[in-house]
């Protein structure tokens, strides 16, 4: 895409407006040394583009049509300079300790009726960290009661523990574009364990 946008892309008549809200995705945007920074809309994108702040590291498979000509569409953007922010916390929830684990139960596999578990008990002083969380299904976590896993005869595939990844971007969001086969190369190397 030219760094002068033809006025037709960045103008918002209704169909180009409803065109660019169709398309998946967004954008991931790498900071100058290619950390990922956030994925923004692809709207945002298109800005930051015409205002020249990003240049295209990887186009997407979808275009935009104007009355004038094709454009590929951007996938992957760098901006231009370094941007320092202080590294946030990470956070637990229990959507970023179902993404960690798949959205599955972590002792049967189920994906329905899923909620969380604490592998050694609350009652028990088990506490609250990624290290003693695990997604579980209502059936098992039933069957578990107030016993740890191998009290209940219950078996964990693999033990929990806190998630390497990017802090900017949210959690879950993260898993998610480690789908994106655009991105993966850029996110990959910050998601240790999560493949």
């Amino acid at each position: 895409m030219p760094a002068h946008a033809p006025a037709g892309l960045m103008s918002s008549p209704n169909d180009s407006a409803s065109a660019l809200r169709a398309m998946p995705d967004g954008v991931l945007v790498l900071n100058f040394n290619y950390e990922p920074l956030n994925i923004c809309n692809l709207r945002r994108g298109l800005i930051l583009l015409y205002l020249q702040k990003v240049e295209v590291i990887r186009h997407s498979t979808h275009s935009f049509s104007t009355s004038d000509d094709q454009y590929l569409l951007p996938s992957v953007v760098r901006v231009r300079k370094m941007v320092k922010r202080p590294l946030p916390r990470l956070h637990i929830s229990r959507r970023s300790v179902m993404a960690r684990d798949g959205y599955c139960c972590q002792y049967c596999g189920s994906t329905s009726e899923l909620t969380l578990d604490h592998v050694f008990p609350r009652h028990r002083g088990g506490e609250t960290t990624w290290e003693n969380l695990v997604c579980c299904c209502r059936r098992c976590n039933g069957k578990k009661g107030s016993r740890t896993p191998s009290e209940a005869g219950m078996r964990l595939p693999r033990l929990p523990r806190k998630p390497t990844y990017v802090p900017y971007i949210p959690f879950p969001r993260f898993v998610a574009a480690l789908q994106n086969p655009e991105w993966y190369d850029f996110l990959a190397g910050y998601g240790k364990g999560l493949e």
